[in-house]
């Protein structure tokens, strides 16, 4: 019976720290707590939440390693992210940065663009109204680039096309981190675009039908059109890596 009870104070002490730990990450990522907003002394927050100062200086070492928090002698602690929205873009520059030094990490990143886009249809398919302005406007965009025999206009109005679906769905996190990989999506779609014969005619063909399929809330079609568009995309780009590898060997 004696040899139990120490264990009680501690399992009661974690559960405060964490409280407060928690109760502070909520109102940094709600936008509460703006970045740069030094945070009460630990013994006002020890009084506000009926805690020791212990307590709130293990909570402040959790929000410290999440990156929410700076600690520094002699001051108060200051909130440095404002938003989970700038770690997720720091994560996807870094992945972005590792992509970009190995060509074939491409081909995963096709992967996950294929993942990330035909789950996003799933969500607009089941909305009352599934079309959003941006994405009208996009294809209406390639449809003008492809009158004009516009290859460029085109290759951009394609990118804005994928990047309003994203946007479209509403999901915050997901659009930070898709916002960062767009621009490695667009050089993507640029390369690949120029492997095939294909058309802009046939191009412009296969993003209105996806369009038409999300419009009357045919959500396998789409899918099934989106998730074929781009395992199109990382066949002609693993030709365009395969030709560049080709070509450096040549010159070696």
């Amino acid at each position: 019976m004696t040899d139990s009870m120490p264990a009680r104070p501690q399992r009661s002490r974690d559960k405060l720290h964490s409280s407060v730990a928690s109760a502070f990450e909520a109102r940094i990522l709600s936008g509460d707590l703006p970045i740069g907003e030094r945070l009460p002394s630990e013994g006002e927050i020890a009084r506000d939440f009926g805690v020791s100062t212990r307590s709130v200086r293990e909570a402040m070492q959790i929000l410290e390693t999440k990156g929410l928090v700076r600690r520094r002698h002699g001051e108060r602690t200051t909130v440095v992210r404002d938003d989970v929205g700038e770690y997720l873009g720091t994560l996807a520059v870094t992945v972005r940065q590792l992509l970009a030094g190995d060509p074939d990490y491409l081909l995963q990143l096709m992967v996950v663009r294929r993942m990330i886009e035909t789950e996003v249809l799933g969500i607009l398919t089941a909305r009352d109204q599934p079309v959003d302005a941006a994405v009208t406007a996009a294809l209406e965009g390639m449809r003008q680039a492809r009158d004009a025999g516009d290859f460029a206009g085109f290759i951009e109005a394609d990118a804005a096309f994928h990047l309003a679906l994203v946007h479209s769905a509403g999901n915050k996190i997901l659009s930070v981190y898709y916002d960062n990989l767009s621009g490695l999506i667009g050089d993507v779609i640029r390369v690949s675009s120029r492997v095939p014969s294909k058309s802009l005619d046939a191009a412009y063909a296969e993003h209105a039908d996806i369009y038409e399929r999300i419009r009357t809330r045919d959500e396998a079609g789409a899918k099934a059109l989106m998730r074929a568009q781009i395992d199109n995309s990382a066949a002609y780009l693993r030709v365009a890596i395969e030709n560049a590898n080709r070509k450096d060997e040549d010159d070696a």
